[in-house]
C-alpha cells in the first residue's frame, strides 16, 4: 500500500472507533436493525465466492436500471449495494446479495473477482484499489458529474485521480460528463447516454384508471406534501399521494387527516382498499409506482420542492404523464434532458399549475441510452 493508502486507511479507522456507539445506537432502529450490523460489523456479511461478476449499486432505484445489464450475467453475478431498498431489489434478481461493508473492512473482504462494474457515484477509493489489486477489471458506468457537484468535485480532485487510477474504465453519460471526468483523472472514457433509458419501463399491474383527471404526486418528502395538499382542490381531480420513504407513510397519513378536516374530501390508505375511489388515496404500498403512472394524468414529481434533487421522470414520462417538478433537480438534470415538455416551478407556483392541467403538454421521451457498449467491454474479461 502506498503512503496515501496508509494513512487514509488510519483516518478511516480512528472516524470507525469514535461513531461505533452511534452505530450501535441507530442499530436499533428497525430502519437501520440489517444494514448497520452488515455494513459496520461484517454481521451476516460474509465474501463472496471468487471468480464472479461484481455489481455494485447505491439504492433501489440504481439497482433497478442495471437489472438488465446483470440478468445477462445472472449465474456468475455478485451484488452489493447500501440501502435497505436496494438490497431487496437485488434479492430479485439473485441470492449473491451483500451490503458494501465500511471501507477498512474492505481489503481483508474484497477476494478475487473477474470484473467489477459500479454504478453512478459510488466512488469508494478501497473498493476500486482492492478489487483491482485482487485481479478485476474495473468499470464505472453510468458516470456523470452534475452542476452542483462538479464544484465539490474539482475540489478534491487529488482524491479522486487517487480513484480513478484504478478504474480501467469509464462509461459516461454525456460529452460534458465525460470532460469533467478526464479533468479528475479519468482515462479511457466512453460516452454511451444514460443507461437508465436502456431498457423502458414496464407496468406489473393493469390498474382499473378512474373516472377524471388523476394526479399523482410521486416520490415526496417532508414538507413536499403539505406544499401539494395546501394547492389542490377537489375540482382539480383525484389525488394520489405516494411518499419516497415507507417509514413516513403513518406520518403522511396524520397530515392528510387533518387536513381534510372540515372538507368535503373523502380519503383512504391503499393499503387498506386497493382502489382509487376517493378524492385523496395515500399509496402505502411499495413497487407499484410504475403502474399507477399508467393512469396517471399529471404527475408532481416530488424531491425538488425541497434541495433533495429530483426524482427520475423518464418514468412518468414514458407514460405521456404531464409532469411537474420543482426546481430543485440538481441530480436528475441529464435525465430531463432525455425528455421535453416538463414544468419546473417555483413552490408558490404549484396550484395555478394545477389550476390549469388541461392546458399542460404531455410529457416525451427523445434520447435513449445503450448498454451494448458495456457488455461488450465485461465480455472481454470472462
Amino acid at each position: 500500500m502506498s503512503l496515501f493508502s496508509i494513512f487514509y486507511y488510519l483516518l478511516l479507522s480512528v472516524i470507525y472507533i469514535l461513531a461505533i456507539p452511534y452505530l450501535i445506537f441507530k442499530s436499533k432502529g428497525s430502519k437501520y436493525k440489517k444494514a448497520i450490523p452488515a455494513k459496520f460489523f461484517l454481521n451476516n456479511n460474509s465474501k463472496f465466492k471468487e471468480n464472479g461478476i461484481w455489481f455494485h449499486s447505491c439504492s433501489m432505484g440504481e439497482t433497478k436500471a442495471i437489472k438488465p445489464l446483470i440478468e445477462n450475467y445472472k449465474h456468475s453475478a455478485n451484488i452489493s449495494v447500501i440501502t435497505n431498498t436496494g438490497f431487496d431489489e437485488a434479492l430479485s434478481i439473485t441470492s449473491n446479495v451483500r451490503y458494501l461493508p465500511f471501507e477498512i473492512f474492505l481489503p481483508f473482504w474484497i477476494n478475487k473477482q473477474k470484473v467489477l462494474v459500479v454504478m453512478e457515484a459510488e466512488l469508494w477509493y478501497m473498493l476500486f484499489l482492492f478489487a483491482k489489486k485482487k485481479g478485476a477489471k474495473t468499470f464505472l458506468i453510468n458516470a456523470r458529474i452534475s452542476d452542483k457537484s462538479y464544484k465539490s468535485y474539482k475540489m478534491f480532485s487529488f482524491f479522486y485521480r487517487k480513484i480513478f487510477k484504478n478504474i480501467d474504465k469509464v462509461f459516461a453519460q454525456s460529452d460534458v460528463d465525460k470532460k469533467r471526468l478526464e479533468e479528475l483523472g479519468a482515462s479511457n472514457v466512453e460516452v454511451i447516454g444514460n443507461i437508465k433509458l436502456a431498457q423502458l419501463p414496464t407496468k406489473k399491474l393493469d390498474l382499473p384508471k378512474p373516472a377524471g383527471v388523476l394526479i399523482t404526486a410521486a416520490s415526496t418528502h417532508e414538507n413536499e406534501e403539505a406544499l401539494i395538499l395546501n394547492s389542490y382542490k377537489k375540482q382539480q381531480g383525484k389525488l394520489v399521494i405516494v411518499p419516497r420513504h415507507p417509514e413516513r407513510f403513518h406520518k403522511v397519513d396524520l397530515l392528510i387527516n387533518e387536513y381534510i378536516k372540515n372538507k368535503n374530501i373523502s380519503y383512504h390508505r391503499y393499503s387498506l382498499k386497493e382502489d382509487f375511489d376517493s378524492d385523496i388515496i395515500l399509496v402505502d404500498k411499495m413497487g407499484i409506482l410504475n403502474d399507477i403512472y399508467a393512469i396517471s394524468d399529471v404527475v408532481v414529481l416530488g424531491g425538488a420542492f425541497e434541495k433533495i434533487g429530483g426524482h427520475n421522470p423518464i418514468e412518468p414520462a414514458f407514460f405521456s404523464c404531464k409532469i411537474i417538478s420543482g426546481k430543485n433537480i440538481f441530480n436528475q438534470k441529464s435525465l430531463f434532458d432525455c425528455i421535453k415538455n416538463y414544468y419546473l416551478i417555483e413552490n408558490d407556483e404549484l396550484e395555478d399549475y394545477l389550476d390549469n392541467i388541461k392546458n399542460l403538454d404531455k410529457a416525451i421521451l427523445t434520447k435513449a441510452g445503450s448498454m451494448e457498449p458495456i457488455i461488450k467491454e465485461i465480455n472481454k474479461w470472462l
